[in-house]
Order: C-alpha cells, then sequence, then structure tokens
C-alpha cells in the first residue's frame, strides 16, 4: 500500500523560512565568531577608563629614556601633595637608572610594565610577546621588589593576540582616555587646557616623564591645581579599577596604524 503526504502552500512556505533563517543564522555566527562574546566567555581588553560617579582620576607617566625629566616631576608631585599616580616603565631604562625607580617606589607610587624592546607588538609572533613581557616583569619585579601586574604597551600598540597573551600572564593592558599630548610639546598652555577641559569621572590621564618631553614639569602644578579645584581626587590606575567594575570604555584591538609609531618621540 502506497501513503501519500500532502503538505499545502503554506507549511512549505514556513518550512523554507524557518531553514532560511537557520542557514543564515549560522553563516552569521561562522562569519563573526571572533567578535561573539553571547556564547563565549568575554574577550580580554583594555582597559581606557574606568565608569564610576566618584570623581576620581589617574594620573599616568610613561618613561623610556633620559634621565633629567623624571626627577622634576616627582618633587613636582610632592610639593603639590599628589601621593597616588601609576608610573609605567620600560624595562631596558629601569635598569639604566636603578636609582631614579628607587625614588619613584619610595615615593609610594605604582609601577606599572612599558615593556621590554620599545617595539610594536602586533608585529611579534606569540612567542616574542611572551618573552617581552616576562622579560620587563622579571626585571622590573627585582628591582622594584614588587610584581606588576599592568601593562601600557610600546607606542599604545595590541592586537588580540598581545591582550590574550597579556591576560594569561596575569596582565591588565592600561590605555587612556585622555592624551596630554605633551609628548609633542605643543606647549603649557595647550597641555595644561587638553587634560582639563577632558578630564572626566574615572579618566586614565596619559603623560610622560622622559626626556623628550620638555613641558610636562611646566603644566604639572596647573593641572593639579584646576583638577582638584573640580573635586578630583588623584588614585592609582590599580586603585581606580577596584572601586568599580571595570566595564567602560575598552576595545579587543586597537589598530596599529592608529597608534603605532605616535609615541615613539616621546618614549
Amino acid at each position: 500500500m502506497n501513503f501519500f503526504y500532502v503538505m499545502n502552500g503554506r507549511k512549505i512556505k514556513r518550512y523554507f523560512f524557518i531553514m532560511a533563517a537557520i542557514v543564515f543564522s549560522v553563516g552569521v555566527i561562522y562569519a563573526e565568531r571572533d567578535n561573539i562574546t553571547v556564547f563565549a566567555p568575554q574577550q580580554p581588553a583594555a582597559i581606557y577608563s574606568v565608569p564610576t560617579d566618584k570623581k576620581v582620576i589617574a594620573l599616568t607617566f610613561d618613561i623610556s629614556w633620559g634621565d633629567k625629566r623624571t626627577e622634576p616631576i616627582l618633587d613636582i608631585l610632592k610639593e603639590n601633595n599628589v601621593k597616588q599616580a601609576t608610573f609605567f616603565l620600560s624595562s631596558p631604562w629601569s635598569q639604566s637608572h636603578p636609582d631614579i625607580v628607587k625614588k619613584i617606589v619610595d615615593a609610594g607610587y605604582e609601577i606599572g610594565s612599558h615593556g621590554h624592546k620599545h617595539d610594536n607588538y602586533s608585529k611579534l609572533s606569540d612567542e616574542e610577546i611572551r618573552t617581552q613581557i616576562t622579560t620587563a616583569h622579571s626585571i622590573l619585579s627585582n628591582l622594584t621588589g614588587k610584581k606588576p601586574n599592568l601593562i601600557r604597551l610600546p607606542n599604545g600598540d595590541f592586537d588580540k593576540r598581545v591582550l590574550r597573551i597579556a591576560e594569561q600572564l596575569n596582565y591588565k593592558v592600561i590605555q587612556w582616555d585622555t592624551d596630554s599630548l605633551d609628548w609633542m610639546n605643543i606647549g603649557t598652555d595647550k597641555i595644561i587646557d587638553r587634560v582639563v577641559t577632558r578630564a572626566h569621572n574615572g579618566d586614565i590621564i596619559l603623560m610622560h616623564a622622559s626626556d623628550s618631553v620638555k613641558q610636562t614639569h611646566e603644566a604639572l602644578p596647573a593641572i593639579v591645581t584646576q583638577l582638584r579645584a573640580k573635586g578630583y581626587e588623584f588614585v592609582t590606575v590599580s586603585g581606580l579599577i577596584a572601586q568599580t567594575e571595570v566595564d567602560g570604555k575598552s576595545v579587543n584591538e586597537q589598530a596599529p596604524s592608529t597608534l603605532g609609531n605616535r609615541l615613539d618621540a616621546a618614549e
């Protein structure tokens, strides 16, 4: 006996659209598999600022060469009673200037890593990235007696691989939301204006203490005074992160062309 299954046109259409939707969804998931976080643990991200209602802000200073600018900046911070700030130190510079590193540590400021070789890490192999971070970690730990867990990568350059490897090595990648542009030596007044007008709750401010920046120490007293007048309290980057859930401005990848060579002269 033969059996015939009869389906009307409406049912055929419905099944067709369901199948098409399934195929489309699978295609989207495959194409966007690196960007989807709904079905996977959250991807590591760089921290640009921290969402908070508190008027807290982190002053950060990158150093990778020279011995003339750091100590005046330390003196200004002390004179203005700024007890919390974060210094990102390159390990070759730190090896060459252990006395200055000691002064930063003795002043109670937080030490973060600025890596070892000053290069764009996104161009390196996985093993090279790991070597650069661990080499800097070992040097800074020996010099400071503390193990850093924050890193600002040379030139602010990274990609997803760098973020992943940094996380595996228990590092948080720290960027910035306000760039003072002190590395361009744009003038004391302009540096002050950029920082004071752009600063906001939970902000991470980028400055430098390498010899190439000639106006940071001149701008710093007014920056501190004017930010305090607006009610801001200065904290370390770790202190900033600890105050709230890290769910602010962050990205999984920053194109090297955006920041690639932009800090070479300053650092």
